[in-house]
């Protein structure tokens, strides 16, 4: 295939020499991975949280909630906060805050201390991942662009699974408030490093005028419902729940209002606009299916690892470590291929290949153990790895330098808002699929059933073996029956969350026809 030119935006006025551009990219790198790896790391910690503040495992889990939405609120923001005081000054800001609230994570001795720090901290990092992709498509030329975000998105894909993994080691080993102050060194080392290697702001960039603060409290409460739905819809028993029912109608109201306000201003503090692109709107579609993928099969193998293999948390951590490695050792090849091949392609080409994983994993049986995971994630990581990067440059690459900041920005927040649909939904279907399968295997299971009399048979024979009476023998032979059906019920229900991320992947691939073939200019990116 002819050799595709990947386009992307001029850099920096001043654009720093070939070796600093790489010191601009690791140090963002670093703030963008502090931010992913604190978007997971929390999540193997809750029980020791829960007997440490004395709290309940529905209170505690709004650590990792108030995260995601403080998150999400801020990632429509981070183009309009950079114009407004600067691309350098705001991460660099956004780093500070990011660290200085990990410590306030570390030192809570209360629940609602700790929720408001993490709100702090999301709030912080939500200015990060979006900011560090922008500055790398700003600093570096076209020819090295592939290679550039291909460095980023290894990190981006990476950190979901190096957090539960580090977060294991951490728990078991020292302390969970541990998992806070290891952000403090590593967010010192990035201020510095971003204060040293990122190019000043152009003079006359930053930009002046009032604040439109409806516009910011439509926004706040419009994301942050939605993200609150998506969090805890399931624990509450979404739409059964006045809570949810009135999160979904502020979520809806307010997002109405806010983009009418945005679509009707000269200044918008979101520039909804820039989805006039249709390569931007067709690949934050396809970003938000990746971010289920990525998200939802690490949900549901943790879950898998955990409840059915009784592993701990370090030791799933270190089952999802190979596939993270996998991810990081495949970028550059997946770089030096989109030099070669049209990013459509390779897009389609990951996702038979996380399609082929997808259907190695949804072979789970009470058997299975960790070599049967071992190549189904690693091939899940590579068809990931294949989708993200291509999907990147052919999102953004063909966008003007002038957008590129908006876009970012709602490109990341689509992919954040797919990994809490993908969560959300995956949940829903664990639980719903558990109790229809229990059904279906309890009543092909009748009393009648000659099978299940003999099961019962041989169970009762063995208790009272072991020298108890016939009817605690036949109660304890029902009990373990019904644990082998609740066992199998469960595996059953893991296997159809893979199916339908397998379905989702398939239903929305054919958006790959409207993404932009990465040539430049806004033509190409289609309107």
């Amino acid at each position: 295939m002819a050799e595709v030119a990947i386009a992307a935006p001029p850099a920096y006025a001043d654009a720093p020499a070939n070796a600093n551009r790489w010191l601009v990219a690791v140090a963002v790198a670093l703030g963008a991975l502090l931010e992913i790896v604190d978007t997971s790391i929390v999540n193997v910690a809750l029980t020791e949280m829960q007997n440490s503040l004395g709290a309940t495992l529905t209170q505690v889990s709004w650590v990792v909630s108030s995260y995601a939405i403080a998150n999400v609120i801020i990632l429509p923001l981070t183009a309009w906060l950079g114009h407004r005081f600067g691309k350098k000054r705001y991460f660099v800001f956004s780093l500070i805050a990011f660290t200085a609230a990990s410590v306030l994570c570390g030192v809570a001795h209360s629940l609602p201390m700790l929720i408001v720090a993490r709100v702090l901290q999301g709030l912080g990092g939500g200015g990060l991942l979006a900011k560090a992709q922008s500055i790398l498509f700003e600093t570096f030329p076209k020819h090295e662009q592939a290679m550039a975000q291909g460095f980023f998105s290894a990190i981006v894909i990476a950190g979901p699974t190096i957090g539960p993994t580090l977060g294991g080691y951490i728990v078991t080993n020292i302390d969970w408030r541990w998992i806070f102050f290891i952000n403090v060194p590593l967010g010192i080392a990035a201020v510095l490093m971003c204060l040293a290697f990122l190019p000043p702001d152009a003079a006359g960039e930053r930009e002046r005028g009032g604040v439109d603060w409806l516009a910011i409290a439509l926004l706040a409460a419009g994301v942050g419902s939605l993200q609150t739905v998506l969090e805890e819809g399931h624990s509450e028993g979404w739409f059964d729940s006045p809570f949810i029912l009135v999160f979904s109608a502020v979520a809806v109201v307010s997002l109405a209002l806010f983009i009418h306000r945005e679509l009707s201003s000269k200044s918008p503090i979101v520039d909804l606009r820039v989805l006039r692109y249709r390569s931007l709107w067709a690949g934050s579609l396809l970003s938000a299916v990746i971010g289920m993928g990525l998200y939802g099969a690490l949900f549901a193998v943790p879950i898998f690892a955990q409840s059915i293999l009784g592993y701990t948390s370090q030791q799933t951590g270190l089952l999802l470590l190979p596939g993270a490695l996998a991810s990081a050792f495949s970028m550059p090849l997946v770089a030096r291929l989109l030099n070669r091949f049209d990013p459509r392609v390779l897009l389609v080409v990951g996702g038979l290949i996380l399609l082929a994983a997808l259907f190695q994993l949804q072979t789970l049986t009470p058997m299975t153990g960790s070599g049967d995971l071992f190549w189904p994630l690693i091939i899940r990581s590579f068809g990931t790895t294949l989708m993200f990067l291509p999907l990147s440059m052919a999102t953004l690459g063909p966008l003007p330098k002038k957008d590129i900041a908006a876009a970012t920005g709602l490109y990341s927040l689509t992919r954040q808002l797919g990994g809490s649909v993908g969560v959300a939904l995956l949940t829903t279907v664990l639980a719903d699929r558990q109790a229809f399968h229990r059904a279906v295997l309890v009543s092909d299971m009748g009393a009648s059933d000659p099978k299940t009399l003999e099961r019962v048979a041989a169970y009762t024979a063995g208790f009272a073996a072991k020298g108890f009476d016939l009817a605690d023998a036949r109660d304890k032979a029902l009990h373990v029956l019904d644990g082998i059906v609740n066992l199998q019920a469960a595996v059953m229900s893991f296997n159809d969350t893979f199916w339908v991320t397998a379905v989702l992947v398939i239903a929305t691939l054919p958006l790959v026809l409207l993404l932009g073939k990465g040539r430049g200019g806004p033509a190409s990116a289609g309107h």
